[in-house]
């Protein structure tokens, strides 16, 4: 036990790179043997081409998961449209607007998508942080689009601030996180953490759960990964 706690703490860059190899490789929705993985300073940066947008973002969510990454940089592209030669902007922007349609996590007539080279950009407004995840997940399923902006506004009443109490307390509640190292600042619809987590996957669970605070706009995530 003693020897893998050791393991564990003091990993290398080499470690990461091997490691975060491996993950790629075991994760199927991903296919990630034809990536390139560096590591420097725990900083992972990931490049080569894929076949899609959504198994770029699953070699992301691969990488996030190893331990030892302390951050995520992306130079990997989408290697093709994936889509029939005859399909234009037009017909993709058509499939997309279907998918908004059918999301049920997208409010009805919130978000307009517009595709140009295969490029969808997101707009609009929404009440809710995962809303706009929605949107954008639903893009990265669409076959054809090679890249999302994600340009949609979150719109909360003045009445609607968040508070700081019931975030510490989901904070608190949350499995995954070592709270007692985790500072929240709320300034009106803005929220900053602050303090260390011990993974990039605590940095990441952190920042969802303080989206998940009603009232929240905007989240500022300067938690820094220790190990």
């Amino acid at each position: 036990m003693v020897g893998l706690m050791m393991q564990t703490t003091h990993q290398t860059d080499q470690d990461i790179q091997a490691n975060v190899t491996e993950e790629l490789l075991y994760d199927p929705s991903c296919q990630g043997g034809h990536l390139k993985v560096t590591s420097e300073g725990g900083a992972v940066k990931l490049s080569g081409e894929v076949a899609s947008l959504r198994e770029k973002l699953a070699a992301k969510r691969s990488a996030m998961r190893v331990r030892g990454v302390k951050a995520i940089s992306d130079e990997m592209t989408v290697r093709s449209p994936g889509v029939s030669g005859d399909a234009t902007d037009a017909d993709i922007t058509q499939a997309a607007r279907h998918m908004l349609d059918w999301s049920i996590d997208v409010p009805a007539s919130s978000v307009k998508v517009a595709v140009r080279d295969h490029k969808a950009t997101l707009s609009g407004h929404v009440a809710w942080g995962y809303q706009r995840d929605a949107a954008h997940k639903a893009m990265t399923n669409l076959r054809g689009i090679t890249a999302v902006k994600n340009e949609i506004v979150l719109d909360q009443t003045a009445a609607a601030t968040p508070a700081k109490a019931a975030i510490m307390a989901a904070l608190q509640r949350n499995a995954q996180l070592e709270p007692q190292s985790i500072n929240v600042d709320v300034n009106g619809h803005d929220l900053v953490l602050r303090g260390n987590v011990r993974t990039f996957a605590e940095y990441r669970q952190a920042e969802h759960t303080a989206w998940n605070a009603a009232g929240v706009t905007s989240v500022q995530n300067n938690l820094v990964v220790t190990s």
